[in-house]
């Protein structure tokens, strides 16, 4: 693990492998190692990997202050830069998918192309004011009924239904004590607050944005949006809830490789 310091946050992050570079944004209340972890020996035959943990995320330390999506954005092109992996290719999931957006937008000389999974331009529309102040209360006032909730919405009801109930109370339990609950917190205070269409619009690089047919965290009619929104860019689908690099790994790390190693752009 390295750190780099941006504008007084030391930003942890993790690089294995060796190539060009692939840049792997994670989502709210996930890290480096949970969103991607188990993912990675499929990426390190072909790229540099770079996870960086954004603040309230990881190992990442910062004054606590209210989050805003240009300074995450620094902190990823600051861990990609200290890594040596510019420019890179860049996968974001959920938050990350609208953080990788703002990248590809405002930092275009860093990316060379853009995979966008379960993202979101903004988070203004009343279903994800209800759902994100309801994760917010939650944090606040019960994180075993958040952690229960994360479960039943964030997998697609068969692979749901395909746990007992001990693994179910296993990864319960492993969410509540993994989780950064006050960065969570905090990163979902800007999922309330975000908006990144005017940058969605400005993407100019090879997109691909892959939407999850059973998510109930974020519709797959925003990862449609998106794709509406990208002049050029392809849209895929998987049959999966909002988790998807969990639940459908394969799959996604094949969507992943194609676009990015065989031309299909």
């Amino acid at each position: 693990m390295a750190v780099v310091e941006v504008d007084g946050a030391k930003v942890s992050y993790r690089v294995d492998g060796d190539g060009p570079g692939l840049v792997l944004v994670h989502g709210t209340g996930g890290d480096a190692e949970s969103n991607w972890g188990h993912l990675v020996e499929r990426f390190t035959p072909y790229w540099k990997v770079v996870r960086p943990d954004y603040s309230g995320s990881g190992k990442t330390e910062d004054g606590g202050r209210p989050l805003r999506i240009r300074e995450l954005a620094a902190q990823v092109i600051a861990a990609a830069r200290d890594a040596n992996a510019t420019p890179f290719d860049l996968v974001g999931f959920s938050l990350g998918a609208s953080l990788a957006a703002y990248i590809a937008a405002e930092y275009p000389e860093d990316v060379r192309a853009v995979i966008l999974l379960a993202g979101f331009a903004s988070g203004g529309d009343g279903r994800m004011q209800l759902e994100f102040g309801l994760w917010r209360d939650l944090i606040h006032n019960d994180r075993r009924a958040m952690a229960r909730l994360v479960l039943l919405t964030g997998f697609s009801p068969d692979f749901l239904a395909s746990l007992s109930p001990q693994q179910i109370e296993e990864n319960i339990e492993a969410i509540v004590a993994g989780t950064q609950w006050e960065g969570m917190g905090r990163q979902v205070e800007l999922d309330l607050a975000l908006d990144v269409s005017e940058q969605i619009r400005r993407i100019t690089k090879p997109t691909l944005v892959i939407g999850c047919t059973h998510d109930h965290m974020v519709p797959p009619a925003h990862a449609r949006a998106l794709a509406a929104e990208i002049s050029g860019a392809r849209y895929a689908e998987l049959d999966s809830g909002h988790l998807a690099p969990l639940e459908r790994p394969d799959e996604f790390a094949q969507l992943v490789t194609d676009f990015l190693r065989t031309g299909e752009r």
